[in-house]
């Protein structure tokens, strides 16, 4: 994974931009790359619930190191050009869209027991935290010192270990349906969304899920003017900035990764979200850089404990035959939100300032947390029933 978000969030976009020396085709590429994975992942949950999830997972190891290895041959052979760029970042996308749900749907597969499954999915997201500080960590440190070309033969490097670690797997054989036709498809699509639109429980959590993508993560979008406006700083800055929130977000999932059972997730979930919501007013008005990094790494940790909770609940719970389906939601709540987030953040920056907009932001935030906390006593109720109804089969 590190090799995968130092293509998709660095190495891609600085090569877009030394090619075409263009702020608006920079943008542009970005939300092509986006696109296909907004339009995959619902059917990717569709197929998660069908399908061998280990063979889904070896398909996007297959096709990523396909494109991974074009990239790297075209940037040594100086061959790599706008159009084409576009096109593999494309299809980047798409593998993107396939892979999120599933490899969030198999981490229950390959735990024997059940109550180990928070752990898990835990450790699921320190391993995904952790590559998003390494990979364009180390991508920055490729570029500067062996140049771009590099970082793709890293990525492609990585996904050998991947290949050979998905072989040697032996999962359990769960019962599956074969899909018929593409009517049946969107058939099942259509019952995953009924199912999460009419369950109240999981409902409540992918709407503040979505409401964390449209302004809990506003700070990212205007990291860049509050580095260089607001705290008077440079390149430096902005880079000891944008560490700080993954920093927090490592030690969240550490805590949740050995905290036993989901019992008691609903009341963190209140507390992390009132504390993102003060979080980024706080950060709004910080003037100084090293109190402005604090806070950063208060909200990574508080936005980690609000969505792998969030995660931990509804994967722990969910029924079977519906978990890829009700995962593609989750995967939409968070990623499906985030452009628009940014141009929220972006619109209001620029008509109120950045600092305002982080303070609607923030209190947008607390706002729905208030909304959230009038729906706990459900998803309490829902905790406690299948959490017994797990200890009695026990």
């Amino acid at each position: 994974m590190s090799g995968t978000f130092m293509t998709q969030q660095l190495t891609i976009p600085w090569l877009v931009y030394d090619l075409t020396k263009s702020a608006w085709l920079l943008g542009v590429a970005g939300f092509i790359q986006f696109l296909p994975t907004l339009l995959v992942i619902p059917f990717s949950g569709v197929l998660s619930d069908r399908w061998s999830r280990r063979d889904l997972l070896m398909l996007v190891q297959i096709l990523g190191i396909s494109v991974s290895l074009a990239l790297t041959i075209l940037t040594f052979t100086n061959w790599i050009t706008f159009p084409i760029l576009l096109i593999l970042s494309v299809l980047n996308g798409f593998l993107k869209g396939l892979d999120m749900p599933v490899r969030h749907t198999i981490v229950t597969e390959t735990v024997d027991e059940r109550a180990d499954w928070s752990n898990a999915i835990a450790l699921n997201s320190v391993m995904l935290s952790s590559s998003l500080v390494l990979g364009p960590a180390m991508g920055g440190i490729l570029i500067a010192t062996l140049g771009v070309k590099y970082c793709f033969l890293y990525d492609t490097l990585s996904y050998i270990p991947a290949i050979f670690t998905l072989l040697a797997m032996r999962l359990k054989v769960r019962p599956m349906q074969t899909m018929t036709n593409l009517s049946d498809t969107f058939q099942k699509m259509r019952e995953g969304f009924e199912y999460v639109s009419k369950f109240q429980p999981i409902r409540a959590i992918l709407l503040m899920l979505a409401l964390h993508g449209l302004v809990g993560m506003s700070h990212v979008a205007l990291m860049p003017v509050f580095a260089a406006k607001i705290l008077n700083g440079d390149a430096t800055t902005m880079a000891h900035l944008s560490t700080s929130a993954p920093i927090g977000s490592f030690f969240a999932c550490v805590y949740l990764s050995v905290r036993r059972g989901i019992v008691g997730l609903d009341r963190l979930i209140i507390i992390a979200q009132v504390l993102i919501g003060m979080s980024l007013i706080s950060f709004s008005l910080s003037r100084q850089v090293w109190l402005s990094i604090i806070i950063l790494v208060f909200v990574g940790c508080f936005s980690i404990l609000n969505i792998t909770s969030s995660n931990m609940i509804i994967q722990t719970l969910v029924a079977e035959d519906k978990r890829g389906r009700v995962m593609s939601f989750y995967a939409l709540a968070m990623v499906g939100t985030m452009p628009f987030g940014n141009l929220l953040a972006g619109t209001l920056a620029h008509n109120f300032g950045a600092t305002n907009a982080l303070i609607v932001c923030g209190s947008l935030f607390i706002l729905g947390a208030l909304w959230f906390s009038a729906q706990l006593p459900v998803v309490r109720r829902w905790i406690a029933g299948e959490t017994s109804g797990l200890s009695l089969e026990k």
